[in-house]
């Protein structure tokens, strides 16, 4: 017997989702990853400043995403969320080098508006962090909260991210910005056999997102991008990708609108039900909105 598919199950499958995009209140010191030719988002991004945008493009919802290394950063997004219900969900920070976090996992497990967990690995310069022992261990402790964990890494990082995730099958972790492949030179070799190997494992899932900061800001087209668009596709499949703005970072190179048109315009020839899961459906299912 087939099942029938629900009043709600139809409805959360046209549901659209922006899974990833970061508030915050602008400290030129803490913030110093925002260097000057970034004036563009040198300033407070509030939930009231991407609203507007979330309906013109016709978005439900979204995830906010740590944007600060610091556990204030939770309480901050939780603040944010409570009072503004279109944010769906959240990726906290945590300091998954600690030697043990599950206090903070136990404490954090009250507020169901926190879906996962993230760790700034691109830039740290032990390359491998995430197969330390600590880092290992606090990683096998997400299960126990269903959290997920968003892996944020370049493409010479893609191995270790292979290695992680191969000792934790049951764990869902999702790639974020596609490993922020090098669009502006056009050096794909190690991304694309990295995107290959870690798409291997069927637990972990892509966001489409980040891929306009990683080209040239001022002369990009959307035609530059059908190249790792075509191979993340290929590698996830549909059932596995999920899409992002990175609002407001992709401010630095175009508009909330441009991301989402050029993403539109690529899976135009998709069935609408595969659109549908790309999204939102798939960021409902994977963080469990």
């Amino acid at each position: 017997m087939h099942n029938v598919p629900t009043t709600d199950d139809c409805r959360l499958s046209t549901v659209k989702i922006d899974s990833h995009q970061h508030f915050w209140k602008f400290d030129p010191v803490r913030d110093a990853w925002i260097t000057e030719d970034m004036s563009a988002i040198r300033k407070d991004f509030f939930p009231q400043d991407l609203k507007p945008f979330l309906d013109e493009a016709h978005i439900d919802g979204c995830i906010a995403v740590q944007a600060v290394e610091a556990e204030t950063e939770n309480d901050f997004l939780l603040e944010l969320a409570a009072q503004y219900p279109f944010i769906k969900g959240i990726v906290g920070w945590l300091d998954f080098t600690a030697e043990d976090i599950s206090g903070q996992l136990e404490h954090y497990s009250q507020f169901p508006k926190i879906k996962g967990w993230r760790y700034v690995l691109q830039g740290n310069p032990k390359r491998d962090l995430m197969l330390t022992p600590a880092f290992v261990k606090n990683i096998g402790l997400l299960g126990r909260h269903n959290y997920t964990y968003d892996i944020l890494i370049f493409p010479d990082q893609l191995q270790y991210a292979a290695q992680l995730v191969a000792q934790f099958p049951q764990q869902k972790f999702v790639l974020d910005h596609i490993a922020k492949p090098d669009l502006k030179n056009g050096n794909f070799s190690e991304w694309t056999s990295g995107i290959e190997k870690l798409a291997q494992y069927e637990n972990v899932y892509c966001k489409v997102s980040g891929m306009v900061t990683e080209a040239d800001w001022s002369r990009w087209e959307a035609a530059d991008y059908t190249y790792v668009l075509d191979i993340v596709t290929k590698a996830f499949g549909v059932d596995r990708l999920l899409f992002g703005s990175d609002w407001p970072v992709c401010q630095v190179a175009t508009s909330y609108s441009n991301v989402k048109n050029m993403l539109d315009q690529f899976y135009t020839d998709f069935s609408q039900e595969d659109r549908n899961k790309l999204f939102g459906g798939n960021a409902v299912k994977i963080y469990e909105l």
